[in-house]
């Protein structure tokens, strides 16, 4: 059996010809190893703030283009509506146009029943058939405008005739030749008028009872004495 040496410890093999500072190399390295850890915990934060900054610029990039949508979604909105408008108003126009030209072709017709109701001739089966007709007329917007006494307007009035009065104070329709006819606000026939105007060198007569002084009145007045 063998004997172990008293006061002989076992030390690691070392390397034939290698010094003691050879074999603290190993801990050396340990220790670069330590410092080469911190920059890159470094250079992941980095990386992490980059990244942020981009995430920030494309959602500043996504607010910019939503924005820029949401104006040009509104715009054609916009456009959207005013065509609307644009083809309502075109369409109300186009019915006004055909309506205003098939009651045209009817006026005459309504002219004669007109003279007929004058003269008494408006009666039976005529007249039922007549009435119908102002009916359907009447529904479709047909308005008849005219009378006798109101004031000369030549947006509405057609003058055929005309004379002086001495007791009208302005230009006056005094008779309808034929009666005028609208739709709505538009004219398809005027009213086809005499008028009469005042009588040249006659003052009205709010004038002359203005110009009139009391002692014009005494004047005239007879003479008690």
């Amino acid at each position: 059996m063998s004997e172990e040496t008293p006061g002989f410890e076992e030390k690691p093999d070392v390397p034939t010809g290698a010094t003691p500072d050879d074999a603290a190399e190993p801990k050396a390295a340990d220790s670069s190893q330590e410092g080469e850890a911190a920059p890159a915990g470094d250079s992941a934060a980095t990386e992490a703030i980059g990244q942020e900054t981009a995430l920030l610029a494309q959602l500043d990039q996504a607010r910019t283009a939503l924005s820029e949508r949401t104006a040009d979604l509104q715009r054609l909105q916009a456009e959207y509506q005013n065509y609307r408008r644009r083809v309502e108003r075109d369409r109300v126009t186009v019915k006004e146009i055909a309506v205003a030209s098939l009651l045209s072709e009817l006026l005459p017709t309504l002219d004669d029943i007109g003279r007929a109701r004058e003269h008494g001739e408006l009666v039976g089966g005529f007249k039922s058939v007549a009435e119908s007709l102002e009916t359907v007329a009447a529904k479709m917007g047909l308005q008849q405008f005219g009378k006798e006494g109101e004031p000369f307007d030549p947006t509405i009035h057609e003058a055929l005739m005309h004379s002086y009065a001495p007791d009208v104070t302005e230009t006056t329709c005094v008779a309808i030749l034929q009666p005028g006819y609208r739709i709505g606000e538009r004219t398809i026939r005027p009213a086809r008028v005499a008028v009469a105007e005042p009588q040249p060198g006659t003052a009205p007569k709010s004038e002359s009872a203005e110009g009139e002084t009391p002692s014009d009145k005494d004047a005239d007045a007879p003479d008690k004495g």
